[in-house]
């Protein structure tokens, strides 16, 4: 056994290390349900087999031991230092590959349920959600709103609630489900979504903006106007860059690009069955829906809704709409 936990360990250990280094293209949920399924079935042979023989051997040393102090005491020795404690607690400690195994089943269990069914961290890498979200924000995100999902096969168990515009969301990104990104919903399955020079449009009803203070971006050391726009109950604010034009340039080929049409003014789609359209709160800065298409039900992840923590801004914990 130790020769085979040693390989199970070290292809662990390479995966991960290939992973890191950019060798292989990892799958965290994956990687937890290969552990979690490993370190369980090594703590039911620890709680059913090894455990227990272990325990017979301690038992049997002490019967051992016990028979022969007997045979001393007749024999008139009474004081025998047997070490019989000690000799017992290294035959009841568990070896080193059932530490690093049956030992961390119960933190991998935990860790699993709690990131595949509750609640999943995750850190903004871009600027694509600003100023809802600021690169380096770690928020986390809620997974059983829109329905509680397998993990690894992301196949829905439970209905939930369906996702609702002004929702920010996180989702597997359609061209590569490898990725996990993040953006707003703007358009449930049915609407007609339209951006024609920069207004949203959605089933014909333009959305109220307000403008707002310009907001300074620290990164790029520029000012850019903000508005509020009114999504229904939701109220959020966004960015525009007046540089950049309105037309979307090089949208790629996706499922229901015909459901798109294209224009120097923007964009105006019609969300497919089972589908939404996303996107960044970061308009003119945002690789979104307008590029590569809608966001099928089944690479949805779970809804954003709070920031636990901003190692360069503390003053970013707290929820957001």
């Amino acid at each position: 056994m130790q020769a085979l936990t040693s390989f199970i360990l070290a292809a662990f250990v390479a995966y991960v290390g290939a992973w890191y280094f950019g060798a292989v293209e990892g799958n965290f949920a994956l990687l937890l349900f290969l552990a979690t399924v490993v370190t369980g079935a090594y703590w039911l042979a620890e709680r059913f087999y090894f455990l227990p023989q272990r325990q017979k051997a301690a038992a049997e040393l002490e019967a051992q031991t016990n028979k022969r102090n007997e045979g001393l005491t007749k024999l008139g020795i009474s004081k025998v230092d047997d070490n019989l404690t000690e000799a017992k607690a290294r035959l009841l400690a568990q070896p080193w590959w059932l530490d690093w195994t049956a030992g961390l089943f119960p933190v991998i269990i935990a860790v699993f349920v709690l990131r595949s069914f509750l609640f999943e961290p995750f850190k903004i890498p871009s600027g694509s959600m600003i100023p809802t979200l600021h690169v380096g924000d770690l928020i986390l995100v809620n997974k059983f709103d829109y329905g509680l999902r397998l993990p690894v096969l992301n196949t829905k168990i439970t209905e939930g609630t369906p996702p609702q515009r002004g929702d920010v969301m996180v989702f597997r990104y359609p061209p590569k489900p490898s990725l996990d990104y993040i953006k707003r919903v703007v358009g449930v399955p049915g609407d007609e979504v339209a951006y024609l020079n920069k207004r949203l449009t959605i089933n014909g009803q333009v959305l109220p903006t307000t403008p707002l203070p310009d907001f300074f971006d620290e990164d790029s050391m520029r000012y850019f106007k903000q508005y509020q726009e009114d999504m229904g109950t939701v109220k959020h604010r966004l960015l525009n860059d007046d540089s950049r034009p309105a037309f979307v340039p090089g949208p790629d080929e996706f499922q229901y690009k015909s459901n798109c049409k294209y224009s120097v003014e923007g964009v105006v789609c019609k969300v497919p069955a089972g589908h939404y359209f996303m996107m960044g709160d970061n308009r003119d800065n945002s690789l979104d829906s307008r590029y590569w298409g809608f966001v099928p039900d089944q690479n949805i992840v779970g809804k954003a809704f709070f920031v636990w923590m901003n190692f360069g801004n503390l003053k970013r914990i707290g929820s957001f709409h």
